[in-house]
């Protein structure tokens, strides 16, 4: 199978290298561009599986470029991640209405980037995604739903597998318990907000085996996380 291909459209020297090597390290093919103009030329000629792409770019904005990227039939349905120092709620709404799929703020957490690209990888084009997620030392396998943690296997219920697999597509990411029970349970379905702790509870027991740390963060008021850092 063809490795997925990832256009970095970002004018900084050191940022492209950091993201071309970890990119390329979870198995992807990476292409540059250095300016807006170079970017539409790069799309037109490579075709990548997705674009990573700087807001503030010289020549042609990435604002300006999103939109043309989606104002041509070829390339209306490719995935596009915003990156950007903008980090005001009304950039990212102006950056997510201009037809982005989703945005990130720098500095950003490299775990994070790379599990919001499969993210996206996966809801755009499933072809395309991984079927293992590793975050530290979890590893989640989607297509056999299967789950190990620092190499021994770990048995959950279904409900507490799709916690793990929503939590782990997001990390460092702090959820509600409102968003938990649309993301597991589903919006048309009454489940009262106090099952989300019982259920996380499971969750954090079976996956607490001896010599390792708690990797789900509770935030107190706020909900709950698969801390990034958990694993150093």
């Amino acid at each position: 199978m063809l490795k997925p291909s990832v256009l970095i459209a970002e004018d900084e020297g050191a940022l492209i290298t950091l993201l071309r090597y970890n990119l390329e390290r979870e198995g992807y093919r990476v292409l540059e561009a250095h300016d807006g103009e170079e970017a539409l030329l790069v799309t037109a000629e490579e075709k990548p599986d997705l674009v990573l792409l700087d807001w503030m770019l010289p020549h042609l904005s990435g604002i300006e470029v999103c939109r043309r990227l989606r104002g041509r039939q070829e390339t209306r349905n490719l995935p596009i991640i915003m990156l950007t120092a903008r980090g005001e709620e009304t950039d990212r709404i102006r950056g997510l209405d201009t037809g982005a799929d989703d945005y990130i703020t720098k500095p950003f957490s490299m775990i994070e980037l790379l599990a919001r690209l499969r993210a996206v990888m996966r809801r755009i084009r499933p072809g395309l995604a991984e079927d293992v997620i590793r975050i530290g030392d979890i590893e989640v396998d989607r297509a056999a739903h299967r789950v190990r943690r620092a190499g021994e296997e770990i048995h959950l219920g279904p409900t507490e597998y799709k916690l793990l697999d929503h939590l782990i597509q997001h990390p460092g990411r702090v959820f509600s318990r409102e968003q938990l029970l649309d993301a597991v349970w589903g919006s048309d379905v009454y489940v009262e907000a106090r099952t989300v702790d019982v259920h996380v509870g499971r969750l954090r027991k079976a996956l607490n085996i001896k010599g390792v740390r708690d990797p789900i963060r509770t935030v107190r008021s706020a909900g709950y996380a698969l801390d990034e850092t958990f694993a150093a």
